[in-house]
């Protein structure tokens, strides 16, 4: 019976060794497939992972934004009021001067001067921070990052406090220089408008266009001009002695520079302005609601026309908008440039330009 068993064997040792090759080769193919789907599987796992922290602490970055914004409103309020001050000439009207229509002239420029530069400093001030924490956020993200080779930190807290400051710019010389260009708008719009002329909120609105047309058109240097100072740094005219800690900073000005440069930026800093005059519009159309039993209705197309009030009229109406613009405590003027669709996305892809890996290499 064995002597049978291996002759078969011997007949057929061929067909036995491929079909063994072929047995083995499968097994160890399995193995190898295996052992593949596993590295796939975690390296997947590590990704998702990477992600989700990744997710997470831009989210959280973006809660640190809108809280930074709302602190920053009552000194950027301040600084308008202080430089911009309505108030005194209030008070001096109260005393029936032999001047009043001059005063009352003075005044309404400041009024809209100051309502119009609260507008525009709200807005840079929401996009500029929204630039800054998020490219703070992705160098702390890789900073954070497990496994992140070397050992310098990109973003140390005295470079992240060092470059914070230059935000001063936009409260100091930056807001003083725009308030000098929309001043100049003011007087060359409403200058010569009468105070006993009434407006529609339909005017009102022309005159705001007009103004912003001078104002975005007409000026010689670009609206980021006032929110960064356009010299190349403070700490670069020092020449030597330079720590290491400045060359950061500088790096990381430099790189905000090329952020507000960029068409992206102009395009959402844009947006926030046209929201922003929008909410200011809507802020004072309810001061030009046709009074109660009137046969015009306010939803009516033509409703923006149908009430004019004496432009001494609007004059407070306009002074008093500034108390809603910088708000502290999230207002609708506030709360529809932190939510705007636009900024979040920009916001996003500037968080992931400075938080990817390949940031380190360049």
């Amino acid at each position: 019976m064995f002597s049978s068993v291996w002759n078969f064997v011997k007949r057929h040792k061929r067909k036995f060794i491929f079909t063994g090759v072929v047995v083995g080769g499968v097994y160890f193919l399995g193995k190898y497939a295996q052992k593949k789907l596993r590295e796939i599987q975690e390296k997947e796992a590590t990704e998702y992972i990477a992600q989700a922290r990744r997710q997470f602490h831009f989210e959280s970055n973006q809660r640190t934004c809108n809280m930074t914004v709302l602190s920053m409103l009552p000194p950027l309020r301040e600084a308008i009021v202080n430089q911009l001050n309505s108030e005194s000439l209030t008070a001096l009207l109260k005393t029936k001067p032999a001047n009043k229509v001059e005063i009352w002239e003075d005044l309404k420029i400041i009024s809209f001067t100051r309502t119009i530069v609260a507008v525009y400093s709200t807005c840079m001030l929401v996009v500029l921070l929204r630039v800054q924490l998020n490219i703070i956020g992705g160098y702390l993200y890789l900073d954070n990052s497990v496994g992140k080779n070397g050992t310098t930190a990109l973003a140390p807290p005295d470079v992240q406090q060092q470059y914070l400051s230059s935000i001063q710019h936009l409260l100091g010389d930056g807001l003083t220089e725009l308030m000098m260009v929309v001043k100049k708008a003011v007087q060359s719009s409403l200058g010569g408008v009468s105070l006993k002329q009434s407006l529609s909120l339909l005017e009102v609105e022309q005159q705001l266009s007009w103004i912003r047309a001078e104002v975005e058109a007409g000026s010689e240097r670009p609206l980021s001009w006032y929110m960064l100072a356009d010299d190349e740094n403070a700490l670069a005219d020092q020449a030597c002695g330079l720590t290491g800690n400045d060359l950061m900073t500088i790096k990381l000005l430099n790189e905000t520079r090329d952020m507000l440069d960029s068409p992206d930026f102009t395009t959402v800093l844009s947006t926030c302005l046209d929201r922003g005059f929008s909410r200011l519009l809507d802020n004072l159309a309810e001061f030009f609601r046709p009074p109660p039993g009137d046969s015009a209705p306010s939803s009516a197309p033509d409703s923006l026309s149908v009430v004019s009030l004496p432009l001494a009229k609007i004059i407070p109406i306009i002074n008093g908008q500034i108390n809603t613009i910088c708000s502290e405590t999230p207002s609708h003027f506030v709360q529809d440039l932190l939510l705007n669709d636009k900024v979040k996305e920009f916001a996003a892809n500037v968080y992931e330009t400075f938080s990817m890996p390949q940031e380190l290499q360049k």
